[in-house]
């Protein structure tokens, strides 16, 4: 795969760029809940508006939840695809980036019993496996794949709305697959939600109370409040919801903003049953079929069903484990480093099941030999991916241009493709396929470099991590949860 998008690893920008999109997909999680209390005809008509998407590969194992995957898309356009008119972007400050981030990424746990919901952040910068491009930000799984998916379809003929639609899809599947190799959780259902979208849904309740223990005033989220108690609209939500800067812990600071703002929406229209008001209803229906998009197999009225009984209390919101704050590539990319098996194992824990986390290769990697061979057009690609494989402990072996036949895509040859050693090779570059080839003799793996290859070595290397583990790590003490059911908003910084 070619053409990454690296990451933006900076903060909401100023006047003319566009920040990271904070909480917005997860506004969606309120809006399941708060559709509960209407007349079933209005839930129908609400639910008929939404753009349905399919062939996401979803469909997790069964353990005792539904797992939902809400998504927050920094987009131009809203969810059919429409630019957003010129006074929508001034409102968002959105400039003319044609990239996808998804800065917003919350696992939602719904046991199947309806009485609870868990919402799981997981930190927009948190340094992960992402499927055929190996380390980077979560929050690039998305784009990175779509504009590689670009990439390939441009010239082939198809039309620009259908090389955007399956670059997009590719995307979306990309990040499906992240998310459940991180957590060990399959996801079930999709959902995702746009940058007007939270502003949206945010006027659609009347505005939502907020607290903060000190003023504050941050030009580049654009929050200038005073402390205490206050009521904001759309903007102004955006910008609470979006400041990083100037707060102690950053991104997990900003992941608390979040989770008291969507803890405070679902509390308040449950308790004032807000949305019961016709007009209230006719901005939530203009809002949910502008910028909402889920997945085509979710029968969302039986699920509505299922949550007949979930009170404010029972919707709780918590983050991923994180080892490192502060941690920092090779390249010196500031990245939040998270331990998968401590992420798995707390993930399973919130619904008291257990994980299905994928085993994985029981090897020493100063065991494993490794020849690469350059079967693209990169000029001393072998000898950079070598040395990102012996950054990792494996053994540098032969390194040289392929000889064989025309190689099309990158791979990983073995004698047996069950081989745990062939496996770790091919999961360390990215997930390359384990390919078996007579010619190998048992125990040896080989690495077929193509032009698709854009994993750790590659010219992509600043997604990468070759450094290990920081030097340095940012302890970060667990925060405890925050639910619906408290009166009124909790007090931030």
């Amino acid at each position: 795969m070619s053409g990454s998008v690296p990451s933006r690893s900076s903060g909401a920008g100023g006047p003319g760029t566009v920040g990271p999109v904070q909480v917005i997909v997860a506004l969606l999680a309120a809006l399941v809940v708060v559709v509960t209390g209407f007349a079933w005809h209005s839930v129908d008509a609400l639910i008929s508006n939404i753009e349905r998407i399919g062939d996401l590969g979803l469909g997790g194992s069964r353990d005792g939840a539904i797992d939902i995957l809400l998504v927050g898309v920094d987009s131009r356009t809203d969810a059919h695809g429409n630019p957003l008119t010129q006074a929508e972007r001034a409102m968002l400050h959105a400039g003319d980036e044609v990239g996808t981030n998804t800065d917003t990424i919350v696992l939602v746990r719904v046991p199947n019993d309806g009485r609870s919901a868990t919402a799981i952040s997981l930190p927009r910068d948190s340094y992960v496996d992402i499927p055929g491009f190996g380390k980077g930000k979560i929050n690039s799984a998305y784009g990175a794949t779509k504009e590689a998916e670009r990439a390939k379809l441009i010239g082939t003929g198809l039309s620009d709305s259908e090389v955007d639609k399956r670059a997009t899809q590719a995307g979306r599947k990309a990040l499906i697959t992240t998310v459940a190799n991180l957590t060990g959780i399959g996801v079930d259902h999709y959902a995702e939600v746009s940058l007007l979208g939270f502003v949206l849904l945010t006027e659609a309740v009347g505005g939502v109370d907020v607290c903060l223990n000190h003023s504050v005033d941050e030009w580049m989220s654009g929050a200038d409040f005073p402390a205490g108690r206050q009521k904001l609209d759309g903007p102004q939500a955006l910008s609470f919801v979006r400041q990083r800067h100037d707060l102690e812990r950053g991104d997990l600071d900003r992941i608390v903003r979040q989770q008291v703002f969507m803890a405070q929406l679902v509390g308040q229209v449950l308790s004032a049953k807000t949305l019961t008001n016709p007009s209230r209803l006719g901005q939530l229906s203009e809002a949910v079929g502008r910028t909402v998009v889920l997945d085509e197999d979710w029968d969302v009225l039986t699920f509505l069903q299922q949550l007949k009984d979930l009170s404010g209390g029972q919707v709780k919101f918590e983050t991923i484990p994180v080892t490192d704050l502060n941690g920092m590539t090779g390249d010196g990319e500031s990245v939040v480093r998270v331990d998968p098996k401590a992420v798995k194992s707390y993930v399973a824990s919130l619904v008291g099941g257990s994980s299905r986390e994928t085993p994985q290769p029981l090897v020493n990697p100063d065991s494993v030999t490794v020849d690469v061979y350059n079967a693209g057009g990169v000029a001393g690609l072998a000898g950079k991916v070598s040395q990102a494989l012996s950054a990792k402990g494996f053994r540098e072996g032969t390194v040289t241009n392929y000889s064989g036949r025309s190689a099309s895509s990158s791979r990983v040859l073995t004698a047996d493709t069950s081989d745990s050693r062939a496996k770790a090779v091919a999961q360390a570059l990215g997930g390359l396929a384990v390919i078996a080839d007579e010619s190998m003799s048992p125990g040896s793996v080989g690495v077929v470099l193509a032009s698709d290859y854009s994993g750790p070595g590659s010219a992509a290397s600043s997604m990468f991590d070759l450094s290990g583990p920081s030097t340095s790590a940012t302890p970060v003490p667990p925060a405890p949860p925050i639910d619906a059911g408290q009166n009124g908003p909790k007090c931030v910084n």
